[in-house]
Formats: C-alpha cells, structure tokens, sequence
C-alpha cells in the first residue's frame, strides 16, 4: 500500500510541475476575436488577460458610440471565452480529461 501512496505522490508531483510548466506558456499564446465583420479585434493571452484592442477608423461615428461600445464588448467576451477553452484544452492535456475543481 505504500507503494501505491509513493507512485501517486510521484504522479501530483509530476502533474503540478506540468501545470506550473502549463501556466508560464499560457502568458505567450493568445487568441484573437473580432466583431462588426473585423472593425474591432481584441487578443488575449492564457491568462485571459487582454493583450490589445484594435478598432479600425471605420467603426468610429462619433453619433453612433453606443454601436462601437457594443462591438468592443462582444470582441473582449468572445476573446475571454476562446482563451478560457485555450486553458481548458492545455489543462485536459495534463490531468487527462478529468475535472479538477480549483485549477483554473
């Protein structure tokens, strides 16, 4: 039985110096979104941090900011959303599929 309990501790040892590995690559891969047919483009990194906006000159009518509000807004969520399926993805790499609650 000890043996057992030393190969598993082997095997959490192994895993969090993936994940910790898993992390510091994160920072450096990015996903990029985009609303109003590409006007606006955000890109955030695995850390879901975002890294840039970008707004073409087109998409600014000074009467029409509430337009540009909402395309920033759906351009940032859907850059969260692809970084946190990024970090999902990566993290079923390493745990093999199951679901640790608390990870990320």
């Amino acid at each position: 039985m000890l043996g057992n309990m030393g190969n598993m501790m082997k095997q959490v040892k192994k895993m969090q110096a993936d994940m910790a590995k898993m992390q510091e690559e994160l920072v450096n891969k990015t996903v990029e979104a985009s609303s109003g047919g590409g006007v606006v483009t955000v890109v955030a990194n695995g850390k879901q941090e975002i890294m840039s906006i970008n707004i073409k000159p087109e998409a600014v009518d000074p009467e029409d900011v509430e337009m540009l509000q909402d395309m920033v807004l759906a351009a940032v969520n859907e850059a969260l959303r692809q970084s946190q399926e990024m970090v999902a993805k990566e993290m079923s790499k390493i745990t093999g599929g199951m679901n640790i609650p608390g990870l990320f």
